[in-house]
């Protein structure tokens, strides 16, 4: 008898009782019970399919891993089966660690050329465009080159710094979608200088809302959306401003069943760059620390989104703007099964659910361990994906295990 068999806390169950949610140790395949190696979590009803068009007719579980559905951070179940849904990952012109010191230096000088813009605006005089082009131009070649490096740099966020690192991540995070879509380079360019000027407008609204710890009330809502507005005004009167910058800016807040503002657009009238900014907007606001809102996990910003189309986003777009980021997008922290923390660093083509995680500390020891770098998509790691996480939950201060893990 095996040893698995002999485990009195695994149970071998039949097929047609395995649901979403149940940890499977191991898997049996036609009538001579030949073991088959396949550990890991039932993400959703179509796995099970799968197993039951391969001929399993029985599998191992463990109960002492079974999560409740709703507490297992995959998004995958929640996307519409399409041909687009993988796609390849591109590989890197050049390596995260050529790329990734250039691409700190690059973040921390849009934050200040950020700063320097709100601050002008409050002061009456115009913004400085061909600065702000170089300094988004120059993002984008990073992100040409390697997109991992700047995805990282978007993930270390401040609650006190919202303003500036929302519209440089929105600025970072557009043009990863653009490029995912096969747009233009010069086109991209013109896009990212757009989301890097998208929320302009806000730094007009009175200070006591727009820094208001808890949310806002019906009155103070109302004044907050004419940010938009303020925003157009402010640009209108700043030369070399395209018309697609223009737009961008104008239609950041419009939804589809004409439930945004400021004009109630809806469908068609919302141009295509109008709808990819809605989407990357909402998605970098939910990941976010605010003042009137804690942050949620990327996955479960995905799900809102997936939720939320076709009435509000574009559902296509949707699908693709969760596929250029990977299911678990680079930068985002996670604990493994084994304990252990990391961030992802890598995606892996045609393997969304087992990325590169480069791990720092483990949970079970409540310590610091050696930097390692893990391809889940190796054998030779049994290591999974347990859920996704946030610095506090562990005291830990992320932005010095990153320096250390990826600049240092």
């Amino acid at each position: 008898m095996s040893k698995i068999e002999n485990n009195s806390t695994l149970q071998e169950i039949s097929i047609s009782t395995l649901t979403p949610g149940m940890y499977v140790v191991s898997i049996s395949k036609g009538s001579d019970n030949t073991k088959v190696k396949s550990e890991g979590y039932i993400l959703n009803k179509n796995t099970i399919e799968k197993l039951v068009a391969a001929k399993i007719t029985r599998v191992t579980i463990d109960p002492s891993k079974t999560k409740k559905t709703e507490k297992i951070d995959k998004v995958l179940p929640d996307i519409p089966s399409t041909p687009l849904k993988y796609t390849p990952v591109e590989k890197p012109a050049i390596s995260l660690e050529q790329e990734i010191k250039k691409a700190n230096q690059l973040y921390q000088n849009a934050k200040g050329l950020q700063s320097k813009i709100l601050t002008s605006i409050t002061q009456g005089k115009v913004i400085d465009t061909a600065q702000v082009k170089r300094s988004t131009d120059a993002i984008v070649d990073s992100i040409f080159r390697n997109q991992d490096a700047l995805s990282c740099m978007s993930r270390l966020r401040s609650k006190d710094e919202y303003l500036v690192e929302h519209s440089l991540n929105v600025s970072i995070l557009m043009t990863i979608f653009a490029k995912h879509l096969g747009i233009d380079k010069d086109i991209i360019e013109q896009l990212a200088l757009g989301a890097f000027l998208h929320d302009v407008g806000k730094i007009l609204v009175p200070s006591e809302i727009l820094n208001k710890r808890g949310k806002l009330s019906p009155t103070e809502y109302e004044i907050m959306k004419k940010h938009v507005a303020l925003g157009v005004k402010v640009l209108e009167d700043t030369p070399t401003i395209s018309h697609m910058i223009m737009s961008i800016v104008k239609e950041h807040h419009e939804r589809i069943d004409g439930s945004g503002y400021p004009l109630q657009l809806k469908d068609e009238e919302i141009s295509k760059y109008g709808r990819m900014i809605a989407i990357v907007d909402s998605y970098d606001a939910m990941t976010a620390e605010r003042n009137f809102k804690a942050s949620i996990h990327p996955i479960k910003a995905f799900k809102v989104l997936v939720n939320e189309s076709p009435n509000s986003y574009d559902e296509e777009l949707v699908e693709r703007f969760i596929q250029c980021l990977g299911v678990y997008p680079v930068g985002t922290l996670v604990k493994l099964n084994s304990g252990k923390l990391g961030l992802i660093s890598q995606l892996t083509p045609n393997k969304p659910l087992h990325p590169f995680v480069r791990v720092f500390y483990n949970t079970r020891l409540n310590q610091a361990i050696a930097i390692e770098e893990i391809n889940l998509s190796k054998s030779k790691y049994k290591d999974q994906i347990d859920c996704c996480i946030k610095p506090e939950e562990f005291n830990i201060n992320l932005l010095s295990f990153f320096k250390a893990a990826f600049i240092d």
